[in-house]
């Protein structure tokens, strides 16, 4: 899988999607953190009573996993770094969704770290991985048996937790218990590999950033290179589930979509190391 910046830091983007015309543009980190080894992967917002907004990220330096707590201050566009969590469940964790101050579900792609063993899990099909709850007072394994547990996110009424298996094709609905454990309800089939998934806040649908070949994604060739799908899925809980392709270009466009998000009839598609796609439906 290739890099187009390899010996850039990793950085977090702001798009207002409420501008007429959005622009990216890279949020400046505090001084005090390590931004030469920022390595971000998975986000989650959280916004307290007084309307102060936490970003989450999950983080890999140095190959490890951490998962970073920043304050958004946006008068200046910032982030102001708070915290860094460690532990040791906390391994090739993926995505995340925050709950609480300091709660949240996190998923965990792979079992193994090692690249070789790594392949093998792979090959195997171990389903070794899981989803983890994380709190001050509590971390615990919450569900498992994935092929690759990979994006995370939460229903509108968040009562439920969806979890996508990127080997496995799907992607799983699961109720929250009292005691902040997940129970499958479902598993959504799909033809494709589910990548990140988030809700939309005005139908409480699910978006599935997807890679429709797994084959162009891994052995990547600039002259075929790897193609963009994102589903939409309607009535999660219903028996019989809605799924309809809102977005689906061969690599000509768009290369490796990994995450779509939607607000107010504006969609934005993210990938793993192409670029960003703006639209309007």
């Amino acid at each position: 899988m290739p890099s187009f910046a390899p010996d850039e830091p990793g950085k977090i983007f702001l798009i207002d999607l409420n501008e007429q015309n959005p622009r990216a543009q890279t949020l400046k980190i505090s001084d005090g953190f390590d931004k030469a080894s920022f390595n971000p992967h998975g986000i989650s917002t959280f916004i307290d009573k007084d309307h102060i907004v936490y970003l989450y990220v999950v983080n890999h330096p140095h190959m490890k996993s951490t998962v970073e707590i920043f304050k958004f201050e946006e008068q200046q566009r910032s982030l102001v770094h708070l915290k860094t969590i460690k532990h040791k469940l906390l391994k090739s964790v993926n995505d995340i969704v925050v709950l609480g101050p300091e709660q949240f579900y996190a998923t965990r792609d792979h079992y193994f770290t090692n690249f070789f063993l790594l392949l093998l899990e792979m090959l195997l099909d171990l389903h070794w991985t899981y989803v983890l709850f994380y709190s001050p007072q509590e971390v615990k394994v919450v569900a498992q048996g994935f092929s690759s547990a990979n994006g995370i996110t939460i229903s509108l009424d968040n009562k439920y937790i969806y979890v996508a298996d990127v080997a496995a094709k799907n992607i799983h609905v699961m109720k929250r218990d009292d005691n902040w454990d997940l129970t499958q309800q479902k598993v959504i089939q799909l033809d494709t590999l589910v990548d990140n998934l988030t809700v939309d806040p005005a139908t409480g649908d699910v978006l599935a950033g997807c890679h429709p070949n797994a084959m162009k994604l891994l052995i990547y060739n600039p002259e075929d290179p790897p193609g963009s799908e994102v589903l939409r899925i309607q009535n999660v809980l219903s028996k019989n589930p809605g799924v309809s392709t809102v977005y689906a270009n061969n690599g000509s466009v768009l290369q490796g979509s990994s995450v779509a998000s939607v607000y107010h009839g504006k969609l934005l598609i993210g990938t793993i190391f192409h670029r960003v796609l703006y639209c309007e439906l």
